[in-house]
């Protein structure tokens, strides 16, 4: 069994590794320059985490990890395209430095790429593994297109929009923690335990990504604070002070952000108070911690020795930064 610090100097050591060189330079440099923004590579982390609760051998899915990495990197290529964003994790996107053509073929590039490093999974574990990866593709896919569909819509409620993220950022958590628990052998049992694990821990950075738009720092964010709001995106801090406001409030907020001439800090710092008054902050706060408690309940139903899970325990509360 490895420790969590030695599993993610190994992370960091295949994903540097990565041959993403080659010719037309033109399509292979953005992906280079995608992949070396890093992040907290979350998702290959928990792939070779969950293996390593039921193998020795956990550096074997090492390939995989990086799949879905390359995978999710892939998918931030195209959404910055379809957000118009000019910046990624507080640098230029790949948008911004080599426009829309570049971002949708070098992304498609790497998606190509992904599977050919899934190709490296021991092949008694492949199918199950190629099968878990195509559905957790296929629903992220499906989750990009409805939160695309909110933003023509005034309506969304809590209960859409926590199925949306369900789809687009809790499934990609689940698909690669199910991938390390089958490479590692884990029993259907586990993997279940793993699954739910993983999605409300993916519920729970979520909704943590949509309080620190509004209350983090840009150091946290890796970009300007503020922007769900300048947006008008429904986030679930947005979609939670409209189901709480009253008539007059819901009708401040809407000219808020129906003003396209007010300064952006003054449209942020009203639009906050409006949260103040509505205590949606602190609901926030409460749901993400509802879900992390379920992440944290999932994990403690595996039956394994727990100094097994400890390293996924552990890099699970640094996450939502929780020391228990």
């Amino acid at each position: 069994m490895y420790s969590l610090s030695e599993l993610q100097k190994s992370v960091a050591d295949y994903m540097n590794g990565l041959d993403v060189d080659g010719n037309p330079h033109s399509l292979y440099e953005p992906i280079a320059y995608s992949l070396a923004a890093g992040g907290k590579r979350l998702r290959p982390m928990l792939t070779v985490l969950a293996c390593n609760i039921f193998s020795d051998n956990a550096l074997s899915a090492l390939p995989a990890a990086a799949a879905l990495e390359v995978f999710h990197t892939f998918t931030l290529l195209h959404d910055d395209v379809m957000d118009n964003a000019t910046v990624r994790r507080g640098k230029p996107s790949v948008f911004g430095k080599w426009g829309t053509n570049a971002a949708l073929l070098s992304g498609d590039a790497m998606m190509i790429y992904s599977y050919k490093l899934l190709q490296q999974t021991p092949v008694e574990y492949l199918p199950a593994v190629l099968g878990c990866f195509n559905y957790t593709a296929m629903t992220v896919c499906e989750g990009q297109q409805v939160d695309m569909e909110f933003e023509k819509r005034s309506d969304v409620t809590l209960e859409e929009y926590m199925s949306m993220i369900d789809k687009k950022t809790a499934a990609l958590l689940a698909g690669a923690t199910m991938i390390g628990a089958i490479q590692g052998g884990a029993d259907t049992l586990s993997r279940q335990h793993l699954f739910s694990f993983a999605t409300e821990l993916g519920l729970a950075f979520q909704l943590q990504d949509d309080l620190l738009d509004a209350y983090g720092t840009e150091a946290q964010l890796g970009k300007p604070i503020g922007g769900d709001i300048l947006e008008g995106k429904k986030s679930f801090l947005m979609i939670t002070a409209f189901a709480r406001a009253d008539a007059h409030t819901r009708k401040q907020l809407h000219a808020l952000l129906d003003n396209h001439t007010m300064a952006p800090q003054e449209k942020i710092d009203a639009v906050l108070a409006i949260y103040s008054s509505l205590g949606i902050r602190e609901i926030a706060e409460r749901e993400i911690g509802l879900h992390f408690s379920k992440a944290m309940d999932a994990l403690s139903s595996l039956e394994v020795d727990s100094e097994r899970v400890e390293p996924l325990r552990t890099l699970a509360q640094s996450l939502l930064g929780r020391n228990k």
